[in-house]
């Protein structure tokens, strides 16, 4: 769910010696075949967290708030683990939403995913989310694929994801601004985990994911017909995060006239 920041810069290497990249430099990108591993492995971990953190907390007591409390907390620390150890490989996106933010900014000048590794990136989220699921199912005993029947259609439902969308795009971009991208794995986890109970829907904030829980009927599942609401709003959650990142992380101006570093 961390913005991928640009390349190195070559350096010079004494003869005969490989190069190295320059002290706090970013390293070389990894292969694109290893960022899509990456990030459906990402995916489909995250996934089989929520759905089988909440199957688990539904068989432990049936008091909602503690379920919900087992779940989220589950998330946010399986959540905060996969961003610090797949961010090097590929970002850890793990949501569509985020690269799709990531592709405009880089349309616009800044740095992001190009068009082919969108193109790549979103299925394999998706994928990963799937099988995420279909893993929880399976090692809880549950049918591996059953459509999940937890109507989440109602208006302050789907604000909630727009809110909630927002607010994570706000903090992984605005991280990004502010040269702050090393605190992500606790800033993003402990976010969702907040947003988990600020949130009317319990913030899915991510399309990949919402696809992922459609194909279990547990706790934390979505009716297939909920989806595309959630998804949609999840899309304008992300627009509406990219334009607050514009306004509060805008760059000054210079006496000069020139942008301010």
């Amino acid at each position: 769910m961390t913005a991928t920041e640009p390349a190195a810069s070559d350096v010079t290497a004494p003869a005969g010696t490989a190069p190295q990249p320059a002290p706090g430099a970013t390293p070389p990108r990894s292969p694109l075949i290893a960022r899509a591993a990456a990030e459906l492995v990402g995916t489909a971990a995250l996934v089989a967290i929520v759905v089988g953190s909440g199957i688990q907390a539904t068989e432990l007591t049936d008091d909602v708030a503690l379920q919900l409390l087992a779940n989220s907390t589950a998330t946010v620390f399986g959540l905060g683990v996969l961003i610090a150890l797949l961010g090097p490989v590929s970002g850890a996106h793990f949501n569509p939403a985020v690269t799709l933010a990531e592709w405009w900014t880089a349309r616009r000048g800044g740095a992001g995913v190009t068009a082919r590794e969108l193109a790549v990136y979103v299925p394999s989220q998706v994928a990963g989310a799937i099988a995420g699921a279909v893993l929880a199912d399976a090692m809880f005993g549950e049918p591996l694929v059953k459509w999940s029947q937890h109507d989440r259609s109602a208006g302050n439902l789907l604000l909630g994801e727009v809110v909630a969308t927002a607010g994570l795009v706000l903090l992984v971009f605005g991280l990004a601004k502010s040269d702050r991208l090393r605190f992500a794995p606790v800033a993003a986890a402990s976010y969702i985990g907040a947003a988990y109970w600020f949130t009317s829907s319990t913030s899915f904030a991510n399309p990949a994911v919402t696809i992922g829980r459609a194909f279990t009927d547990t706790f934390a599942g979505i009716a297939p017909s909920s989806v595309a609401g959630f998804v949609a709003m999840q899309l304008i959650g992300a627009g509406v995060g990219l334009a607050l990142v514009a306004v509060i992380f805008m760059r000054g101006k210079t006496d000069g006239g020139t942008s301010a570093a």
